[in-house]
């Protein structure tokens, strides 16, 4: 009788600890999370770059989920030696160069107004407090103090008015007669404290996928379009989406203008993206078009195995991947028949080779329906490449969300 007891004591022991182990795991898990909710895909200065020096940069973006506590990244990638930046500000953008009154948040760098940022390297701010809205807009001001001599890392496609002006005025309300740009510069990327469960979805690929000769100011590419739908349906609400788009980029080559091919800048732009669960890559058009100059530079087969190469390495982080086919381009200046047989079988590989974990037909959405190797009239704007804005939506909205909401 005795040792009945005693088991039947050590069973239940077992039991309670086991128990109050299984609580103590479900109380200590993370409730919130930091996750991705804006991203630049940063290129060299190139050529023509212009070195700041005592002034401030203003730059403007537009954010995907929402969240109450928020930091920043700085960038010095190309850099060829260490860049001072600060102080920095972020606050919620009102007007042109204007901020919202009340939402102006001084970032600091562990405690410090100022931060070096070592040659190819990226910093993140100290997190601060404040209450960022989905889809809402962020003015990011960077000073570089005098003195400097390290271009900065920029994003020429921005697609946003941003504003340069004199001194240390990273606080103002209003920034007084301001230069423009169209480029982003240092920033590479802003972060929300939001619920476990909240993810990021990388678009990934060149010129139309940043959304090249879509309206400015009004966040027509189709990423931006995505990120709409996603925030408007409840039960993808909690993704945001990432443009790591680069105009001319391509997937096997690197350029002086458009950067590293897709395959170098990969762990760059999409692996080391905080929270990301999803890729969609949509890249490849300018390999494909620059067989137009050097016949013999590729075969379908090579970009097949550049893409097979991006899935396995996401897939190895657990990434899911969705592919997506190239659009046509006839009429454009790099085309060709061989381009255009290449693409084809490009695109018959994405769609029936089994290899993404979803696809999307882009080539479909876009084609002219009596010239399947063309733009469709309606979404062309003029260089038979890139989509105008109703082209873009058209794209966005092919986008089967159901994609992001299964297990």
């Amino acid at each position: 009788m005795r040792i009945q007891r005693w088991v039947r004591l050590s069973w239940i022991t077992v039991f309670l600890l086991a128990v109050s182990q299984l609580a103590l795991a479900q109380t200590s898990a993370p409730q919130e999370r930091w996750i991705a909710t804006w991203g630049a895909a940063l290129h060299q200065p190139g050529a023509n770059a212009v070195t700041f020096s005592d002034q401030t940069l203003r730059m403007l973006t537009r954010v995907s989920v929402g969240g109450s506590r928020i930091r920043v990244q700085l960038s010095n990638l190309y850099g060829t030696a260490p860049v001072l930046l600060g102080p920095v500000h972020v606050a919620l953008h009102g007007q042109e160069s204007a901020i919202v009154a009340g939402t102006d948040r001084a970032l600091l760098f562990d405690g410090k107004p100022t931060v070096k940022v070592p040659a190819g390297a990226v910093m993140v701010s100290d997190a601060v407090d404040l209450n960022v809205p989905a889809l809402g807009d962020l003015a990011i001001s960077v000073y570089v103090p005098a003195g400097n001599t390290v271009p900065g890392p920029r994003q020429n496609t921005s697609l946003r008015t941003n504003y340069v002006a004199a001194g240390d005025v990273t606080g103002a309300s209003e920034l007084t007669t301001p230069t423009t740009t169209p480029s982003w510069i240092w920033i590479s990327g802003v972060e929300v404290m939001a619920p476990a469960n909240n993810g990021a979805v990388v678009a990934f690929g060149a010129s139309s996928v940043a959304g090249t000769t879509s309206t400015p100011n009004t966040n027509r590419s189709w990423p931006s379009v995505l990120a709409d739908r996603l925030q408007a349906n409840a039960a993808t609400s909690h993704l945001s989406v990432i443009n790591m788009g680069i105009g001319g980029n391509r997937v096997l080559g690197d350029s002086a203008t458009a950067g590293l091919s897709a395959m170098a800048r990969f762990d760059r732009d999409v692996l080391t993206v905080t929270g990301v669960r999803w890729l969609m890559l949509f890249e490849g058009t300018n390999d494909v078009g620059a067989l137009a100059r050097t016949p013999d530079s590729m075969t379908a087969d090579d970009l097949i195995g550049a893409y097979k190469q991006m899935i396995e390495r996401a897939h190895a982080r657990g990434i899911k991947v969705i592919g997506c086919t190239l659009n046509p381009f006839q009429g454009m200046a790099y085309y060709s028949e061989q381009s255009e047989a290449t693409r084809l079988a490009v695109n018959k590989w994405i769609l029936t080779s089994g290899a993404f974990d979803a696809t999307v037909d882009f080539d479909a959405v876009t084609r002219d329906p009596a010239n399947p190797k063309q733009l469709n009239p309606p979404f062309n704007n003029g260089d038979h490449l890139h989509p105008n804005d109703a082209g873009y939506k058209a794209m966005a909205e092919a986008i089967d969300l159901s994609f992001f909401s299964k297990r």
